[in-house]
This record gives structure tokens, sequence and C-alpha cells, in this order.
């Protein structure tokens, strides 16, 4: 976990702009459509492909068996969608509707960087015509093609459009930290599909961390029998997986997290410590001392029989070495380290971290392999082939590119942090405005998001992902002019549902942990809570609620959600309602609603609560929510009356907000901000106010 991100605030850019520059002039129209992400370009057209059983797909050029088979895994897709059973197959027709799949090269046998993935999609009445030069490049159009359907009273149908779509990045990714928190391999291939109907090319995958050794090694096996409790892919496993994403047109890049979050190494390798052993798996969050010895020789061999035989076993141009968060305490702490440093002029540990990269760094070109680290690796005197990969921000990775670095962008995608998809939607690689010229451009290659694992489980890792991270594949395929937030959370809302097909839980987990909290069927009180209550964000859990990696993440926190879509729904309307010159009736219905609805149900959980054992710990929350709903009911009654109640009321209502406003149990209220404009709408106090 990049824990010093804590001090940085997810960057955005908060104003909301229309579809201009670059885009088509007919992007506009995507009101009406359920892109995502946006296509470079989109014309639409007079007219449908019309949609029956006879539908069929046709090959032309180099289809790789990959692409036959993607195709085959869409058509089983849309035919879900549509309770079709599609007799037309594959093969090509001089009638019906069918969908002509040309592709000018195969591609390589896995991805890597640089593939083209640009396609061009066009529909008329009477076919579909999919180009493009690569299978992965067809693999992206043919979820453009998938999110084109559309049905009505006549039927199913394809719109009538051209499309010329590429990505404006090439490295799109999604970490998934496999250490903190072991996810089988179901859980995995799960989310790789999703990755590949957003358009994600990477995988980061996690392996190791303090917490947890997770891969086989068939040269060390201590590493993984006593560094992981029992918990790690075998090697076939992994072949497994680097071959299912690679079916999806997803690259797989392994990260072995070093010099620090070392622990598990140390496990079954105390040798290879900056201080002795003995050494124990590590279950707590946080950042720990335990950091391999630099200055030993026997640690080099070490790394280099295990980056060899790492370097064999993924295929990818790239492995991540972390390299973070390495405080240098043990290293301060051991007399041969200091007395080394004297000797070869190692002012500081940066510059003994820097000696133990450029160690690394040989032994994984010598296996014709990329390095990729986080910040912390970015010296002066680093060699200019490796991949800085910043959490640190845009500034830390524009000077990197300014330096010669290719690198790519971590902060403000930090998912675990529980910050909503509207922040991550506005945070770019490369903002408008960039200081840097093309060449140092071109080595920003893009950004991923991260799901750090300390707080997900199978069960509710998926909710934690999505669909923020979608969100974020918007923002590294389409152009930078695509910034409408409300229209981004309207197409996440339809894409949301389309994912489910995938067997993504992120939608379903959320009633199945409510009921089990509740021990009951009957759980609408607290659907309604948890609508509008969001975990604490950054890194507060830790301290307000402190657990264990051994702990089960079975809570009223692990229910609640990182984006609350009542709380959402309920500041859009408050900010529509207080900005209007004459009172909207129909927001005002609406409010009254949802306000009465808060009342209900806070007086039904209070008894829920006091009578559930494991939720007891949010018993405040019932009584709230009901304070909260009496609150807005009497300021809407004062905005009715046209009358404003006195400055005493005001002043009463905004201190009975302040303790709602604190968190507990690690969850807090979403809504309070858009109460208090409320009150001060209806004291008198306008929004210019």
């Amino acid at each position: 976990m990049k824990n010093r991100i804590v001090r940085l605030r997810l960057v955005g850019w908060f104003g909301v702009i229309l579809l201009a520059a670059n885009i088509s002039s007919g992007q506009t129209d995507l009101q009406s459509r359920n892109l995502m992400s946006v296509p470079s370009k989109v014309v639409w057209k007079t007219g449908k492909l019309t949609l029956n059983k006879e539908f069929a797909v046709s090959f032309k050029g180099a289809a790789h068996t990959r692409l036959r088979k993607y195709a085959g895994r869409v058509m089983t897709r849309l035919e879900g969608r549509t309770v079709m059973s599609f007799s037309g197959g594959s093969g090509s027709r001089t009638s019906g509707p069918q969908l002509t799949i040309e592709t000018k090269f195969a591609g390589n046998n896995l991805p890597r960087l640089g593939e083209d993935e640009s396609y061009r999609l066009e529909i008329d009445t009477n076919r579909a015509v999919l180009s493009a030069a690569t299978n992965v490049g067809a693999m992206r159009g043919l979820e453009t093609f998938l999110q084109l359907l559309e049905g009505g009273e006549e039927g199913f149908y394809f719109p009538a459009v051209l499309i010329e779509d590429k990505p404006r990045f090439p490295w799109r990714g999604l970490l998934i930290d496999v250490a903190r928190h072991y996810q089988p391999l179901e859980v995995l291939k799960r989310n790789i599909d999703a990755m590949a109907a957003v358009k994600l090319y990477v995988l980061h995958w996690h392996l190791t961390e303090d917490q947890g050794f997770r891969v086989e090694s068939k040269n060390f096996p201590k590493l993984h029998t006593l560094g992981s409790d029992g918990l790690f892919y075998t090697q076939q496993e992994i072949r497994e997986i680097i071959s299912y994403a690679a079916d999806r047109g997803i690259r797989v890049v392994p990260e072995f997290d070093m010099p620090g979050h070392a622990t598990s190494w140390l496990v079954g390798h105390p040798e290879l410590a900056s201080l002795p052993g003995p050494y124990q798996i590590e279950r707590n969050p946080g950042i720990f001392d335990p950091t391999l010895n630099p200055i030993k020789e026997e640690t080099y061999q070490f790394l280099d029989t295990f980056l060899t035989e790492m370097a064999a076993l993924f295929p990818d141009s790239h492995i991540h070495i972390g390299g973070d968060e390495n405080e240098g305490k043990q290293w301060d702490a051991n007399p041969e380290i200091q007395a080394f440093m004297k000797q070869k002029g190692i002012k500081d540990n940066h510059q003994l971290q820097t000696y133990f990269n450029k160690r690394i760094l040989k032994i994984l070109e010598k296996n014709g392999k990329v390095m990729m680290g986080w910040d912390e690796i970015f010296q002066p005197d680093l060699p200019k082939d490796v991949v800085i990969h910043s959490w640190r921000g845009q500034k830390a990775l524009a000077e990197a590119a300014q330096q010669g670095y290719t690198g790519v962008l971590s902060n403000g995608y930090y998912i675990d942090l529980m910050y909503p998809a509207s922040e991550h939607y506005l945070v770019d690689p490369l903002p408008a405005g960039t200081g840097l010229n093309s060449e140092e451009q071109a080595r920003v290659l893009g950004g991923e998001a991260t799901m750090w694992g300390e707080w997900v489980s199978p069960e509710t890792i998926d909710s934690r992902i999505w669909m923020r991270t979608a969100a974020i594949a918007e923002r590294l395929w389409s152009p930078r002019e695509v910034r409408d937030v409300d229209d981004m959370y309207r197409r996440l809302d339809a894409l949301s549902i389309r994912l489910e097909e995938l067997g993504l839980t992120h939608r379903r987990i959320q009633p199945v942990l409510l009921r089990r909290l509740a021990g009951a069927k009957e759980i609408s009180a607290l659907q309604t809570l948890v609508s509008v209550i969001e975990p604490v964000k950054q890194y507060q859990r830790y301290q307000q609620r402190p657990q264990t990696m051994l702990d089960p993440l079975t809570g009223l926190i692990d229910a609640a959600q990182a984006d609350a879509p009542g709380a959402r729904n309920f500041n859009r309307l408050i900010d529509q309602f207080r900005t209007e010159k004459q009172n909207d009736a129909d927001a005002a219905a609406e409010l009254r609603n949802i306000f009465s609805g808060w009342r209900k149900a806070g007086i039904e959980l209070i008894p829920v609560m006091r009578n559930s054992p494991a939720l007891h710990e949010a018993q405040e929350l019932g009584p709230e929510l009901r304070d909260l709903g009496e609150i807005g009911l009497e300021a809407l009654e004062y905005l009715e009356k046209g009358s404003a109640p006195g400055k005493e009321w005001r002043e009463e209502k905004l201190k009975r907000l302040e303790p709602i406003s604190k968190p507990k149990a690690a969850l807090e209220f979403a809504v309070i901000e858009g109460l208090r404009k409320l009150i001060n709408k209806a004291a008198g106090i306008t929004a210019s106010n």
C-alpha cells in the first residue's frame, strides 16, 4: 500500500465541459446512447440493422483462433441479452443480418505494449463490418458492437453508425493485490473478463508482500510454502491466468516487491534479511521494516535465480519490482551495511537502493525484461530503460518524462481509498495545459487503477473494483475532452448491469451481506441506510476500525459502497433545487419522498440494529438517519410556506449535523453537505451568498 499518498489529495479537475475538439460533431448524440468508453469518432446515421435468429458472424483476413473464440463468447452474451439462439453461425452469407470481421494481421501470440488496438465499425441496414489491423483491435471493436445493442417494440437492433476508434494511451491497467488477501482463480478470471469489456489492457498482478508470497518457485519452495499460509498459485495456475488473459487481449505484468515489503520472502529465507530473524508472515496492514540485504552477494545470486525462473514463467516484456516505501530502518541498524556505504561513497539509503536497483536491472535485462517500479526507484543516475510507476502524481510523472523516462500514473486511481468515480474520472495522466512537448508526452504511457488488498475478500473485491474502474478505463481510452461527469454516471449505470453477465458480484453482494448482518430477509431499511453512507476515505479505516489480515471482511463497512447511489442522487437534486430561482415542484416532491424514507428507515433500524450483534458498532446510524430525514422535512416545509425560519433554527440544525457528520464504525453519511445547503436555502441564504 502506498501509504504516503495519504498526504496527497486525489488530483482532479472539477469543471464539466461539453464534448468538443477532436470528437466528431455527432458525438453529442451519445446522450441517447450507452457507449463506454466513448470512441474517438462517432457518426450516427439513419436506419438500423434488425437482429433476428439468422444473425451470423463471418471472418476475413488473418483471424487468429483467439479472435474466433472471443467472437463466440460475444455471441453467447448477445444470445443471453436477446433470449435468441442464433442459427446463422459463422461464414459469409448473401442474405440475413451479419457481422463481418476483417483483420489485416493476426498480431502477436501474446498481447504486448504498443500493439495496434484501433478498429473501424460501420453498421447500416444490411450488415455490420468491423475492420481492425490486429485481432486485439477487433476484440475492442466487438465490445463496442455489443454495447450498441438496443431494443424496442419491434425487437432488437443495432443503430446505423460509423465508428473510428483507438485508445488514447497504450498502458491501461488494473493492479490486483493478491498478496494481502489471496484471490482464487475464478475471481481473477471474472475480473479479467470485465477488464476486456471496458478495454483495459494490463493486469498488474501484485504477488508478494509482507503478508504473503503467492507464486510457486520450483527453485526456492520455502518462499511459497512458508510465506503464504498455503495460499499461492502454482506455476500451472499462473500459466492458466496468462493464457486466459491473452485470449481476451490482456497482458499480465507480475510484481515482486523488493527490497522492502519483504517479510514473506524472509520467513523461509532469513539469510536474505538486513537484520537477523526469525521472521513471521505479517498479519497487520501498514509499512514494515524487514528489508532485503543489498550488500550481500548471496542476495543477488538468489534473486538472479528467482527472477530468471519468473522471467521464463511470465512472458510479458515487463517485470515490476515494487521498490516503494523502504524506510531503511534495518539498513541504518546494520553496522556492516553502514560500513559498506562508507567504503563505496554511498551517501544515503536512496543511493543504496539505486545500487540495489541497478543490480536487479542487470538481472532483468539479461532475461530480456524491462524493469518497472514505483516512484522511489527514480534516481538521476538510473538508466533510462526503466518504467516509473507514479503514486506521487502528474508532477512526478512529468518530471520523469522530462528526464527521459517512460511512466505510468496511479495517483488519482487508488480505488482502495474509497473516493467516488467522479474524482477518479477527472484525473488525467496528461491534463490540458501540460508543459511537456510531444516527445515527452509520448513517454507517458497511461495509467492503472490500483486495488490494494488490505480490505477485500473474494466476496467483496468486485464491489470495490467496479464500477469506478470502468470510469478510469474510459479516461485512459477516450479523448481528453470527454469529461461530462453526469453522463459518465448515466452510462456507468447501464454498463454495470451489462457486466453482471460476466459473473461479477459487484451488485449482488450488498444484499447478501445485509441479510447476513441482520439475520433476516427484510433489509429494506438497511438498504436505505447504505444508499447514503460510504466507508471513510484514504486510510482512516486503519485507525477507526482496526483489523488484521485474518479478520472477516463482512461488516456493514464492507457492504457500503464508495459511490453511494442514494447520496449521489440526493446531492444532485439539492444542487438542482437550490439554484432554481423558483422552487422546483417535482424536485421538492422527490426530496420529500427521500426525507420521509430516511425517517421511516431510521426508526425501523433502531430495533433491527439493537437485536443484531453484528450491527451494534453502527447503532448510532439508525437514529441519525431518522434525524436527517426530519431536518430535511422541516427545511422543505419552510421553503413551501415561503417564510424563512429564525436564525436560531438554522444554527440549531447545523449544530445537529456536526455529530452526525462524524464517522461511526468507519462509515460516514455522504449527504451532510447537501443538507447544509438545503438548510441555508430555507434560511434565505442563497448559493451566491
